[in-house]
This record gives C-alpha cells, sequence and structure tokens, in this order.
C-alpha cells in the first residue's frame, strides 16, 4: 500500500469519528505502565552503501541469550476529549548471522525509542470507547557488524517519524477489559514506514492497579545515504499498570 494511500484512509477515518460526539469528563486520569517485552527479531541490516548485509530471524527463546538489556514504559492521561499518551523503549542486543555468500558475521543494535501522541476521545459509550491521536516517534539507533572476526563497521542515526493512531478501550466485564492499538507512520519523512500494533487483555485488581498481557509488534523500514534498516520486533508482553 502507498504512503499516499495510507496517509488519504487515515484523514479520512478521522474526519468520520471526529464528528462524534464524547462524554465529559472535568478532571484529568492517568496512568503508567511499565511492561517487560518477549521480543522476538528479524530484519537486515546494511550499515553502509555498498556494504555487508546481516539477515536474522530469530524467536524470543531463540534470541533472548542475545538480549544485552531492555527496558519499557508507557504512559496514558485523559481529560474531556483530550488524550495523550507517550512511550518509552530501549534495548540492546547482539547476535549472529550470516552475509552472502554464507560467511559469518556478528550484528550488534542498540535501539531508543520515544513515541508521544495526543488526539480525541471521538467516541464514548457505555462499555467503550474511541481515541484518534497524531503524534511522533523519534529513534536513536547505534549498529555495527562485524564480518569473520575481523573488519567491522558501524552506524548512529537519529530520526523522527510522524504517527497517526487508534486506540480502542472494551469493558469485557466488571474486572476485564481489552486494549486495541495500531499507528502507522513514517511516509517517508524519518523512515520509510513504520506500523505498530498492541493488543492486551487487562485485569483489574483495585481501582488503582490492574495487571495486562497481550502481544505486540513494532516493524520500521530505514533507508538514507546507503544505510539500510529492516526491522520488525514482535511477541508477547506483560504489564502492571498504576492509576491515579
Amino acid at each position: 500500500m502507498s504512503n499516499k494511500l495510507v496517509t488519504s484512509c487515515v484523514f479520512a477515518l478521522f474526519s468520520m469519528v471526529s464528528a462524534i460526539p464524547v462524554a465529559a469528563q472535568d478532571e484529568w486520569v492517568g496512568q503508567v505502565t511499565p511492561y517487560v517485552w518477549a521480543i522476538g527479531v528479524s530484519g537486515d541490516l546494511t550499515p553502509f552503501k555498498n556494504g555487508p548485509s546481516l539477515s536474522f530471524s530469530r524467536s524470543f527463546s531463540e534470541s533472548r541469550k542475545d538480549v544485552d538489556g531492555a527496558f519499557f514504559l508507557s504512559g496514558f492521561a485523559r481529560k474531556n476529549r483530550l488524550v495523550m499518551l507517550a512511550d518509552i523503549s530501549y534495548s540492546s542486543s547482539s547476535r549472529d548471522g550470516n552475509i552472502r555468500p554464507g560467511i559469518s558475521a556478528e550484528g550488534e543494535l542498540k535501539q531508543r525509542s520515544m513515541t508521544l501522541a495526543a488526539g480525541w476521545r471521538v467516541l464514548q459509550e457505555e462499555t467503550w470507547a474511541l481515541d484518534a491521536l497524531a503524534g511522533a516517534r523519534h529513534w536513536n539507533i547505534r549498529s555495527s557488524i562485524k564480518v569473520a572476526g575481523a573488519f567491522g563497521a558501524g552506524i548512529e542515526k537519529n530520526f523522527t517519524d510522524p504517527i497517526v493512531a487508534l486506540r480502542g478501550n472494551i469493558q469485557l466485564a466488571p474486572r476485564w477489559s481489552t486494549i486495541a492499538y495500531l499507528d502507522v507512520g513514517g511516509f517517508g519523512v524519518g523512515s520509510e514506514h513504520t506500523v505498530q500494533g498492541v493488543l492486551t487483555a487487562n485485569y483489574h485488581m483495585s481501582d488503582s492497579l490492574f495487571v495486562s498481557g497481550g502481544y505486540r509488534f513494532l516493524d520500521f523500514d530505514y533507508r538514507s545515504g546507503g544505510t539500510e534498516l529492516n526491522w520488525n520486533m514482535h511477541g508477547p508482553m506483560l504489564g502492571l499498570t498504576w492509576r491515579f
């Protein structure tokens, strides 16, 4: 699907839902969620033009021994129609792979990302709600590749992707709810494209504390100055949320 078509579809959807009335809420309600993400990774890394490309594909069970460190934190707040969200992620990993024609290589990747978005609660019913948001995701990526234990090269890239997003919250039972989130972005401004999706089931242990489990994927395709990063992270997640 082209970037122009994606942009047109999202704009049309935002236009339709923005006309729907919502219920008022006069005070801020916020929540903070530290979470763990069992990441499986796949993709291709080319650090510079005409340089070697490292390809890899590993599930979480295969790649967890390569993870050097990780940290994930998200937040959400709402007042009346206004909604805001933030997400911070950091991971550092090193892994082995092969470059054509079958030469062994080692790659290391450190990624930091921060997502900030704001928007409107465009639909509010007794048991479900829909939010439409727009914002940006900033990336700091450091990568290196070493071929056959000798030749090596490294890069550092900083770029920012505009994103648009939808977030739905459905009350399933008195103590159970589900959240579905999807954003798309990049549009050639930072990366060529980026797509993220999250689906969680949430159990409310009390008015201010609940636990969540679900699945998340994050994909981006970045190309600039001969550097190419085609990266996909996906896997189950588990979080603990404090609402205030």
